[in-house]
């Protein structure tokens, strides 16, 4: 059986279940699997089965505690008539390249397929654990992980979850979506500070022994909701083993041909999933990272070294604007061959130095990965000009994504069939949108949406339908400072 110890050495051994509900090691590290399992089939047999089905078999891989019951009643109620999609992930070619559309489900985000289970997966952990303590998710958003997981704790049982983003970091949607949230267990707070602030903020009260102990005394256990989660991240590696099925059902490829999977990222989290789904079998000749102009990871691919000291910029693919990559520690111990004292050594550099570098062993274990980034400029071209060409709509993160993978392209002259993670609604960003295929276009955010959709004729979400007609439930700004004293505040009401 699959357990998941830190990468940082100190906290080992612990169920499925049991690292879903801690969220976070005790000793500052991430749970990682003490193995990759593969799938012991085919991938050529998983051919005509659903998206569920699939998620099934992956999970059933990492959850091995979970009943085939618990993981099936998961899956059955994460990936139901929520996605307005009916297959879940629509699979599209355009351009030369095959964008897994992950954002149709009620926030319009990609962050919605993982988000939708991890409510059941934790429930269910704590009934095994018979953990009678409220569970109190606490997260850091850069804009679609915070409405993503409002959507999916809203008046679950046992549960608060307080959400914390920058104040001027996301976009206008991205904000009204969270601040217009419903549901008595919903907290949504702004930081006035980059979402860098919120993420370290968070992390710091996570690793609080004092205040964890303080919490837990007054019936409360601090958990997570980001991909820092095994809950969070395992299940988006179901989608990456999705789409190679669906270029076989197509002809697009034959079983064991090599795909490219092009990720945009900030955080590490998805392409930290395309890699695990490369571990349990799935052929991958290049992971593409795509990076913003905050382009620490393409620095950090390219170089090996990674260095926070640097200018943060605010761009019109906010979701990507972090310099501090989490789950990029996951990768860091794999490639290091599970040596947690070189991960504890780097990621100490970068909390006292803010920057590290690998030993020269580990820089070779990542001649797989690609390193790319667009700026602001190249985003909307991107998006012009695919729109131009072929009728297709992408959002700044999705073009981000396209415009790395076509410089690579030109430049490496590689055909091997690629998949690009699209992330995003284009009506999550409509001021860039409209502003790349029509600037001369005016309005708010919200008008843009209706122009929008009458330019293109493309549906709107129905998540974003309406969405500045709806009542401002939260509407707290605070100091970056004051994260825990907030969350003190929120607990003593409950």
């Amino acid at each position: 059986m699959i357990h998941y110890m830190s990468t940082r050495g100190n906290d080992e051994g612990k169920s499925s279940a049991q690292g879903i509900i801690q969220g976070i090691a005790k000793d500052k590290g991430l749970f990682v699997p003490d193995h990759f399992p593969v799938f012991d089939k085919k991938i050529s047999e998983f051919k005509g089965m659903n998206y569920a089905t699939i998620a099934y078999e992956v999970m059933s891989k990492y959850f091995e505690d979970f009943s085939k019951e618990e993981l099936q009643d998961a899956i059955e109620k994460a990936y139901d008539e929520k996605f307005e999609a009916k297959e879940i992930i629509p699979f599209n070619e355009k351009g030369g390249a095959f964008f897994l559309e992950l954002y149709h489900g009620k926030t319009a985000a990609f962050k919605d397929v993982a988000l939708s289970i991890l409510p059941h997966l934790l429930t269910t952990a704590l009934e095994k654990e018979e953990e009678k303590r409220k569970i109190v998710i606490l997260t850091a958003t850069s804009g679609d992980t915070g409405k993503a997981a409002l959507e999916g704790f809203a008046n679950v049982k046992n549960t608060e979850i307080i959400i914390f983003y920058p104040s001027e970091g996301v976009s206008e949607i991205q904000k009204r979506q969270m601040i217009t949230q419903q549901g008595q267990n919903t907290h949504v707070i702004a930081i006035d500070g980059n979402f860098d602030d919120a993420q370290n903020g968070v992390k710091k009260i996570f690793n609080d022994r004092l205040f964890n102990e303080k919490v837990q005394k007054e019936g409360f256990i601090l958990s997570s909701a980001n991909s820092i989660n095994i809950g969070r991240m395992i299940p988006q590696i179901s989608y990456y083993v999705y789409a190679y099925v669906k270029l076989l059902e197509n002809g697009k490829i034959q079983e064991g041909d090599q795909i490219n999977i092009v990720v945009p990222t900030g955080n590490f989290g998805n392409i930290l999933a395309a890699y695990y789904a490369s571990q349990m079998g799935i052929p991958v000749n290049k992971f593409i990272c795509a990076s913003n102009k905050n382009k620490v990871l393409t620095d950090f691919i390219n170089t090996g070294v990674y260095n926070i000291n640097r200018e943060f910029h605010v761009t019109n693919s906010p979701s990507m604007d972090i310099l501090i990559s989490s789950n990029l520690e996951r990768f860091l111990f794999h490639i290091s061959g599970g040596q947690s004292d070189i991960i504890k050594e780097l990621m100490e550099n970068l909390e006292k130095e803010g920057k590290y570098e690998l030993p020269d062993f580990m820089k070779n274990e990542m001649n797989q990965f690609v390193g790319g980034y667009a700026d602001d400029q190249k985003t909307l071209e991107t998006i012009e000009s695919l729109y131009r060409e072929e009728s297709y709509l992408m959002d700044t993160h999705t073009a981000v994504g396209y415009n790395v993978y076509m410089k690579y392209k030109q430049e490496t002259q590689d055909k091997t069939p690629t998949v690009i993670a699209s992330t995003a609604s284009p009506y999550k960003f409509t001021n860039s949108v409209i502003n790349a295929i029509a600037p001369s276009m005016k309005g708010t955010d919200f008008e843009l949406v209706e122009k929008l959709h009458e330019m293109t004729h493309s549906p709107i979400p129905k998540a974003l339908k309406d969405l500045d007609k709806k009542e401002i439930l939260h509407n707290t700004t605070i100091q970056k400072d004051q994260m825990m004293a907030q969350i003190e505040k929120i607990l003593s009401n409950k």
